[in-house]
């Protein structure tokens, strides 16, 4: 794409930073680019949902007064995202399609136990969250490197640096609210499972599929 040299260092600076243990088979974009329709639709609700976790943090655990305030400005920035891939779908004269189910995060939300006190239950779930960020992080690199349409791969280069941002916010806060030790031992092995995760995914239209 012809990045300066000081962005393609901060490219690399985040892919080693992402700490994934199986990255994304680059002929996924192929995949994509034969569906742009479909990746924007999908990603525009993947904006949505991010905002909604965001809000369901604030209402779970409002005592937490500084997750509160960053969780507060993550909603609006994700919606924010939300509005410019919904107009992107727009310029392209289609309409918003339907949500889908993402199998990616179905799978991932079964790694930790139900229940637990509420740290622990707070700990995973910014866990979770980081490494959805991380994911999308990921993929938004590998789409700004390989698109054809430079336009785009513009775009989600932005959006890359804003993902990285968002999954170090939420490890951070995991490792705050929780025993350092532990929650780096539980990130490790959800980085682990999530690798196999990946191995059946990659083949899709969509952000993590």
């Amino acid at each position: 794409m012809g990045h300066c040299p000081i962005l393609s260092i901060f490219e690399v600076e985040i892919k080693n930073m992402l700490g994934l243990k199986l990255p994304t088979d680059p002929r996924w974009v192929n995949i994509v680019e034969k569906n742009i329709d479909e990746i924007l639709t999908d990603h525009a609700y993947c904006e949505q949902k991010a905002a909604s976790t965001a809000i369901s943090l604030i209402v779970s655990f409002p005592e937490y007064t500084d997750l509160v305030q960053e969780m507060v400005a993550l909603a609006r920035e994700e919606m924010g995202h939300f509005k410019m891939v919904h107009d992107r779908i727009l310029e392209r004269g289609e309409i918003l399609g339907r949500d889908r189910k993402d199998d990616y995060v179905i799978a991932l939300m079964k790694f930790f136990p139900k229940g637990g006190s509420r740290t622990t239950q707070l700990v995973h779930r910014l866990l979770y969250a980081a490494l959805i960020e991380a994911r999308s992080c990921e993929r938004f690199r590998l789409l700004s490197e390989e698109l054809e349409d430079k336009e785009l791969a513009e775009f989600y280069h932005k959006l890359m640096i804003s993902e990285a941002g968002h999954y170090t916010m939420f490890l951070k806060f995991a490792r705050q609210y929780g025993d350092r030790k532990e929650v780096d031992e539980k990130w490790e092995a959800l980085l682990t499972y999530e690798a196999e995760i990946m191995k059946d995914l990659g083949n899709k239209e969509t952000v993590h599929g």
